[in-house]
């Protein structure tokens, strides 16, 4: 395995791109490099951190049965695991007391429903929400997803458990394992609103809505002020 201490400096690395476009200035150009190397260093702590993921100690073992609702029926965590070793769960804020889809979770899901077929060559990947599964069916097919597959916490123990104790209509990102006919909880996302930095709109890392990722390279970024609608021109 390669270390940070085997790697070429990032400034070195920089200094040596041969890149350039038509008519940009010595500044321009001064100031991309510098950026370049930041971005060199960027992606190599991408890296680190997604290792220091990959060895986390095993993570507590599932004891309950949760019991949840799909379009084919009645389904147990262990169930949706398919023929996977790894199970992706994401539980998105459409309770049964929101009138419509959170605007944020729809954005996330719909980046998600195009890339099925290839992250399931690798994971299994379950959608799970509080309300009843007619009610989640019935939103699906008003967004033309054919593909996700959503899944009713009927019973609220997986959501208490995972997502919030409150039994509260938020958004939770998870991961499980199953090995050696355990499973086991590997990893969540944890980074609350109380941890974002000053002047910071609250987020997660890594950050999982391209969305976001392709607003970060223009010049006026992702801002404060706009946010994903559920359709545009009509004031939703």
């Amino acid at each position: 395995m390669t270390t940070m201490t085997d790697l070429i400096p990032a400034e070195t690395l920089a200094e040596g791109n041969q890149t350039r476009f038509p008519n940009e200035s010595d500044e321009y150009r001064r100031a991309r490099n510098a950026l370049l190397a930041e971005e060199i260093e960027l992606r190599r702590h991408i890296e680190r951190v997604a290792e220091m993921r990959r060895r986390l100690p095993p993570g507590g073992e599932i004891t309950k049965t949760y019991r949840f609702h799909g379009e084919d029926g009645p389904r147990t965590l262990a169930d949706l695991f398919g023929d996977k070793d790894a199970l992706i769960i994401y539980s998105y804020m459409f309770g049964p007391q929101r009138g419509a889809l959170c605007p944020m979770c729809t954005s996330l899901m719909g980046s998600f429903e195009g890339k099925v077929p290839d992250i399931e060559q690798r994971v299994a990947l379950a959608m799970v929400a509080r309300s009843p599964i007619e009610r989640l069916v019935e939103a699906k097919k008003a967004r033309g997803w054919t593909q996700l597959k959503v899944y009713s916490d009927t019973e609220g123990g997986y959501t208490r458990d995972y997502v919030s104790a409150e039994d509260a209509d938020v958004p939770a990102l998870a991961v499980f394992t199953r090995r050696d006919g355990a499973i086991r909880h590997f990893w969540s996302g944890e980074i609350g609103g109380d941890m974002a930095d000053p002047g910071q709109d609250p987020r997660g890392a890594p950050e999982l809505d391209p969305l976001w990722l392709l607003l970060d390279i223009t010049p006026e970024g992702r801002g404060t002020n706009w946010y994903p609608k559920l359709e545009y021109g009509t004031g939703a």
